[in-house]
């Protein structure tokens, strides 16, 4: 073969490279063969990105935050009605509303949230309201920058994102923190396909990860926009 030859099929071959590059990744990715396994690894990639802290920051920063309600729900009121002040914990707090509610009723609040821009806006509110909480950037599935113990703890949503080995370390977490005799509150989801991936907890799955160290007290089943979800009281033992 001749060099001008091969220079005309290295410069070929260079130009479809240049060319594949400056295609976009999204593209590529749909170019590329064998879409049985291809699918199923993206599905993967989008719902770890999704569940992670930089999937709720974007969130935050888009202020597509449909759980972030800024209301406390009844059963949160009518457990604080019940119940004298104490040190409470709100786990996956967002911007604050709840962590505010009970700051306002006497309780002394530590509230965590893995989303910087959503503990900003929560210290914000809470200056708003002429209130002082312990808030803190954490991950619910390392809470060891935290000490116990503490009277009350509230999940509104923040376990059913959580996946695997992140539920027992959570647990874990919880079961350190909550005081003897303290309550822990969880609202979640029951499984349901939401954004091209399966979100939500059974309840027998809550049982499971808190039962060794947890009373159940009681369950409520419901639905939130058509979709079950449940209240659960916990009492440590």
């Amino acid at each position: 073969m001749s060099l001008q030859r091969m220079s005309r099929r290295c410069n070929m071959g260079w130009t479809r490279g240049m060319r594949w590059a400056t295609i976009p990744l999204g593209r590529q990715l749909r170019d590329l063969p064998h879409r049985n396994w291809r699918r199923p690894m993206l599905r993967e990639l989008m719902d770890s990105l999704a569940r992670g802290r930089w999937g709720f920051e974007w969130r935050y920063w888009r202020r597509k935050t449909p759980w972030d309600t800024n209301i406390t729900p009844p059963e949160v009121m009518a457990f604080v009605g019940e119940h004298p002040p104490g040190r409470a914990l709100d786990l996956g707090c967002g911007t604050g509303t709840n962590a505010i509610t009970l700051a306002l009723h006497g309780w002394e609040v530590t509230a965590v949230d893995f989303a910087p821009r959503a503990i900003r806006a929560a210290r914000r509110k809470a200056r708003a309201a002429g209130v002082e909480i312990d808030f803190r950037v954490a991950d619910v599935t390392d809470m060891r920058i935290l000490s116990g113990p503490y009277d009350y703890a509230l999940d509104i949503g923040c376990l059913l994102a959580l996946k695997g080995e992140g539920r027992i370390k959570y647990a874990s977490g919880l079961a350190r923190l909550v005081g003897p005799a303290g309550w822990y509150m969880l609202y979640a989801w029951l499984p349901r396909h939401w954004r091209g991936a399966s979100w939500g907890i059974s309840p027998q799955e809550v049982e499971s990860l808190m039962g060794s160290q947890f009373s159940k007290i009681r369950q409520v089943i419901g639905e939130e926009r058509g979709h079950p979800s449940a209240w659960y009281w916990f009492q440590r033992r």
